[in-house]
């Protein structure tokens, strides 16, 4: 039996008015669009790394508020992920803050820009998890636990 292994991943959905916080990120020479995200660590709880991450790509402090949703997921390249993306309020923007190696700025756009840009997402995520959002089908943020 083969043991599925997937990459854990964590996500900010930032909002403010009808614009959502995005990062503008270079990956193999191409430049991409998405939510600030990256990788779980080992040890690191879900919601501690859905902090750490927003803050290293966008420089901003945030307080995680709902689970949005979970997504499985497997790249062109075969990578299967599993993603867990939260809603956050925003707190504080670190003033010249390094962002992340990659990170080439953050912006704040709209659905319909997003929309406009699909051919730059990182991933069919980023979509799928604004319009979860956009329905309020978010949960509390207890469904989550850590007993590490």
């Amino acid at each position: 039996m083969d043991v599925w292994k997937p990459r854990v991943t964590v996500a900010a959905i930032a909002q403010r008015g009808d614009k959502y916080l995005m990062v503008e990120e270079t990956i193999r020479g191409k430049l991409w669009l998405n939510q600030p995200a990256g990788h779980l660590e080992s040890g690191e709880s879900l919601i501690d790394a859905c902090k750490r991450e927003v803050l290293e790509e966008s420089g901003w402090r945030c307080e995680p508020t709902s689970m949005v949703g979970v997504w499985q997921w497997r790249a062109n390249n075969g990578r299967q992920f599993l993603r867990f993306t939260f809603a956050v309020e925003l707190l504080e923007e670190l003033e010249n803050h390094p962002l992340d190696d990659g990170i080439e700025q953050t912006l704040w756009l709209s659905s319909q820009e997003i929309a406009a840009e699909r051919h730059r997402l990182r991933s069919p995520i980023i979509e799928a998890s604004l319009a979860r959002m956009a329905e309020d089908r978010n949960v509390p943020l207890d469904i989550v636990e850590c007993l590490l």
